[in-house]
């Protein structure tokens, strides 16, 4: 009897781990919503624009000209939603005459494509090509990152050095994300999209801001700190106590005040 039990639960073990791999990209990529324009929520100077992968996809985005020589901020968005539920974000980040250029990834609202770690690198260098068809030096360039995108943000900035790199709520990879979640399970072995920032970080030339809340139950503290330790000075560190995730939003004013240091 106990054989069977063994039997059983082995082969239980193992179809839930092959519907953790065959469906991972589900749990990982969240698209939700609509397309809609800046106008729509209220963000007045945006507009819409369409930027055209060299895979052939066609991602919606949106886009505020900076004014007076201020910097254009890249935003590469989390993994869930949809660039209207960050309205209020961006309208603070452009308050003060910085521009914006945020990205739609392949499989979100508006854009063509299936979501994937390829395609999304596929989709920042294709947002970034577009930012230097804008007649902007490079030394007014900065990378935002947010959640899974700062794995994005931080592997854009390897191949093209921005002026500065922010990200929001960060990661050592995925894959240590993930195998703290799903901890029974050979994760690492099984995971397509790992998003190894922790490999990358210390190519990054640019001066790194990094905010993480005390409290982050979807990306744990510690993951965020393996990440800040392996990066190259210049750096900051921003725990904000309480904060759960995306804890930013609490501190939008003091990344606004470090850009502006920073960048000039």
């Amino acid at each position: 009897m106990l054989k069977w039990f063994a039997i059983i639960g082995a082969a239980l073990y193992l179809l839930a781990l092959a519907a953790l791999a065959i469906g991972q990209r589900h749990f990982l990529y969240f698209p939700s919503g609509g397309a809609k324009t800046p106008a729509d929520v209220g963000l007045a100077q945006g507009r819409d624009i369409t930027i055209a992968t060299e895979d052939g996809e066609r991602l919606h985005a949106w886009y505020v000209a900076p004014r007076n020589g201020r910097p254009l901020l890249l935003y590469f968005h989390g993994n869930g939603g949809s660039l209207a539920g960050r309205a209020e974000r961006f309208g603070i980040l452009t308050s003060t005459g910085d521009g914006l250029l945020a990205v739609e990834y392949r499989g979100y609202p508006g854009s063509t494509g299936v979501a994937s770690e390829a395609g999304l690198h596929r989709d920042a260098e294709a947002t970034y090509r577009y930012a230097r068809t804008l007649d902007l030096p490079t030394s007014k360039l900065v990378f935002v990152g947010e959640s899974l995108g700062t794995g994005v943000a931080v592997a854009l900035a390897v191949a093209h050095p921005p002026a500065a790199l922010v990200l929001d709520s960060p990661y050592s990879s995925i894959a240590d994300v993930a195998a703290a979640q799903f901890w029974m399970f050979p994760v690492r072995l099984v995971l397509w999209d790992q998003f190894r920032s922790d490999l990358l970080i210390a190519k990054v030339q640019a001066p790194v801001l990094m905010v993480h809340g005390s409290v982050d139950r979807i990306i744990s503290l510690p993951f965020a700190e393996k990440l800040y330790g392996l990066a190259r000075e210049p750096k900051q560190f921003v725990r904000v106590e309480g904060a759960g995730h995306l804890a930013m939003g609490f501190v939008l004013p003091q990344v606004l005040d470090w850009i502006d240091r920073t960048v000039g």
